[in-house]
């Protein structure tokens, strides 16, 4: 059963982002990618709270800035999706979660080792150039369903 309802251009835009954020990162790190949209979606907490679609997720803007660097900055992320990229993102739609990201909300690309903490939030762990972080313990139940 899915986590957030979805449409095939819902596919095709999640696809596009994880492409754009992880291809250098394999499948798998784009999975973990899709992790992260997907639990936005799902989450009813913190800055999540007017998110409920994976469009919404995709191009929500916080301070000023689309939280995806890739919305304003990605020529990848303007090409069309392709086959392999839908796969997986309808794998993470239809349930597919997996540590580090299984419960993450955010992910960063240091230059450094990853911080035990990212503006308050855990540091579940790394995959290649990103690390990973879930809300702090009784902050968002929402994400953990």
């Amino acid at each position: 059963m899915a986590r957030v309802k979805y449409t095939d251009s819902d596919v095709a835009l999640m696809a596009r982002m994880m492409r754009a954020e992880a291809v250098g990162e394999g499948k798998q790190g784009m999975l973990y990618v899709g992790n992260v949209i997907v639990n936005r979606a799902a989450a009813d907490c913190l800055d999540f709270t007017d998110v409920r679609t994976i469009r919404d997720v995709i191009y929500q803007v916080q301070g000023g800035n689309y939280s995806f660097e890739a919305v304003q900055k990605g020529n990848l992320f303007y090409n069309r999706a392709r086959s392999t990229e839908k796969r997986l993102a309808k794998k993470n739609l239809d349930f597919w979660r997996m540590h580090p990201a299984k419960y993450a909300l955010w992910y960063f690309n240091p230059s450094a080792p990853c911080p035990p903490t990212w503006f308050g939030q855990q540091l579940t762990g790394r995959y290649k150039n990103h690390c990973y972080y879930e809300p702090v313990a009784g902050t968002c139940a929402s994400v953990y369903i």
